[in-house]
């Protein structure tokens, strides 16, 4: 009797028939997988129908602040943040990687970030609803690209800032590595300097949805030349709340603003820190790992493993494409004594550029209003200045201690996260009720309140960073100490210190990037009827973006980013060069 030949490939076990059988074995964990992914495709196709429609320039945007609106205006929100968490990770990782990677785009795109990162949001969103209104007329689309763009820059820097540091500090042996094995540059970036850092990145991602969060309100209701824009959202919704005095709506906003970050919280960032542990540098495993229910669930389901299945051959011919990238074995540290022709040349182009557009602005200004308004930002720019340097040594010295404390126990970071996460991303717009009342009961002056709103929007990037720097530092070195008996003063310098200095650098310079940024949104407080302006740099460029008065906002932007490079050249970026130099794990 003649049997049936088998299917060509099949007995081989080929991709049909394994599919076929991962499909056979799914289980209730893939039914309930597969049900979450479909609701989530559903509700972001019904709620991406509305960023379509039209609506007219012309008139004041209203916005309807009916509770039972709250559901659809929190899913447009989300929407937008995750749409600029995507296009700020593509920048993270092609930003940081060429200032990384070279030493001459280096010395142009650091302080380029720098200045970025001092721009204030509301300067961005100036440009950016004029430019996607022309790009998209007539359309919401072209407001929700604006306000997408506004959140993104509230979120990129901080991410690539964090990033560009563990590129820069990667541990010798793995550059080594990656070099020995002769790795193309995209092995080298997928297989050792992503996973490197991989902690500080995810943790850093979610301060900076955080940070996106905080400037909600700005993002989605804006007034420029007197035109008011407003989009679907919570934090419209709460701008309207707050503009109309009623406390009870903005409750419902602040409720709702709870529920999301708390949802995402455990959604999303929860299963991604707690997937994160794998990619930490150490010799053995530790005791104590965190946890995740809905990563749990993941693990425990085939469709994951299938999925990676179907892309293997889209991911095997992307690795292919990155041969033609050719082979990167350079050292990654370089002499930066070492001068060649090609660096004179193009430090002389990229300084003329610079001095171009220096004198083209001082022209524009000269013509407008005489180079004598930069006087008047160029003093208040001390008083921003001086609340920036006491946040940024207050929290310091509160939140170190703290974020090592969190970091060392996956059982306080289980119990802090959501906490900690809700804190970071609570705009300062909704304590203004609490606060204008606050400071007429008490008296306290506007000048000292607005540093305690200034430090809602910047102190958690030092205590995120420390937690990241905690957690990355290896076990087998903690557990080495703990078995010499090192305690106390001598186990902060020996191990914790050099541990998250670098991730403390970059909390430090970011904190100090959004302490001024947020100073647009702490030193004018208004709640109903009720006005607070603080002296300061902030509040001067509010009531210029308020106005459309845009020479005195081009001149108190430059004097903003004029500050903030000084003292990042001044401090933070000789700190980062001991952290690199000296303090790589």
């Amino acid at each position: 009797m003649t049997l049936p030949k088998p299917a060509p490939g099949a007995a081989r076990g080929s991709l049909p028939s394994r599919t076929a059988a991962r499909l056979a074995r799914m289980t209730w964990v893939d039914a309930l997988v597969a049900a979450a992914v479909l609701v989530l495709l559903y509700l972001a196709l019904r709620v991406g129908q509305g960023t379509t429609v039209r609506f007219s320039t012309g008139r004041n945007a209203a916005v309807d602040t009916d509770p039972a609106r709250l559901p659809y205006d929190a899913a447009r929100s989300l929407l937008r943040m995750f749409a600029a968490l995507a296009v700020s990770v593509v920048f993270t990782f092609g930003y940081a990687y060429a200032a990384a990677r070279s030493r001459r785009l280096e010395r142009v795109l650091i302080p380029a970030l720098d200045i970025l990162q001092s721009v204030p949001v509301l300067a961005f969103l100036t440009v950016a609803v004029t430019g996607f209104l022309a790009l998209f007329p007539g359309s919401v689309l072209g407001l929700e690209c604006a306000a997408v763009f506004a959140i993104f820059t509230s979120q990129a820097w901080n991410m690539t800032f964090g990033f560009y540091c563990s590129l820069v500090s990667l541990p010798p042996e793995l550059d080594e590595l990656s070099r020995s094995f002769r790795f193309t540059r995209w092995m080298r970036f997928w297989k050792v300097e992503l996973p490197s850092g991989m902690i500080g990145l995810v943790w850093n991602g979610m301060l900076s949805f955080g940070g996106g969060w905080f400037f909600l309100v700005a993002s989605e209701a804006i007034s420029v030349d007197d035109q008011g824009y407003a989009l679907p959202g919570v934090g419209s919704y709460a701008g309207a709340a707050i503009a109309a005095g009623d406390l009870g709506r903005v409750g419902w906003a602040i409720a709702t603003m709870a529920v999301l970050v708390v949802g995402v919280n455990l959604l999303f960032w929860r299963p991604l820190t707690a997937w994160a542990e794998r990619f930490k540098n150490e010799q053995s495993e530790a005791t104590e790992v965190q946890r995740s229910v809905v990563l749990d669930l993941l693990r425990r389901s085939h469709w994951p493993g299938l999925l990676g299945r179907l892309l293997r051959p889209g991911w095997r011919a992307l690795s292919r494409a990155g041969r033609l990238l050719g082979t990167d074995d350079r050292p990654l540290a370089v002499d930066p004594g070492r001068r060649r022709a090609g660096d004179t040349a193009f430090a002389a182009v990229a300084g003329g550029l610079v001095l171009w557009g220096l004198v083209d602005l001082g022209r524009y200004l000269h013509g407008a209003t005489g180079l004598g308004v930069f006087g008047e930002p160029l003093l208040l720019g001390l008083a921003t200045l001086a609340r920036v340097v006491v946040l940024v040594t207050v929290a310091t010295l509160v939140w170190v201690p703290v974020g090592v404390r969190i970091g060392f126990s996956p059982r306080l970071t289980r119990i802090a996260q959501p906490l900690v996460q809700v804190l970071a991303s609570f705009p300062a717009n909704f304590l203004f009720p609490l606060v204008v009342w606050l400071l007429l009961r008490t008296g306290l002056s506007i000048d000292l309140g607005g540093v305690l709103l200034m430090a809602l929007g910047a102190q958690w990037y030092i205590l995120f960073n420390t937690i990241a720097g905690a957690m990355a530092i290896p076990t087998d070195l903690r557990e080495a100490m703990d078995d010499l008996g090192v305690r106390g003063w001598q186990r902060w310098r020996r191990l914790i210190i050099p541990g998250i200095f670098p991730a403390y650098v970059t909390g430090g310079l970011t904190a100090s990037g959004g302490a001024w940024n947020a100073s647009i949104v702490s030193e004018v407080v208004t709640f109903g009827g009720t006005t607070l302006t603080a002296t300061g740099l902030g509040a001067y460029i509010a009531r210029a973006t308020e106005r459309g008065d845009y020479p005195h906002l081009l001149a108190g932007v430059a004097v903003m980013s004029l500050y903030v490079v000084a003292l990042n050249r001044l401090l933070w970026r000789r700190l980062y060069r001991l952290a690199e130099r000296r303090y790589s794990l």
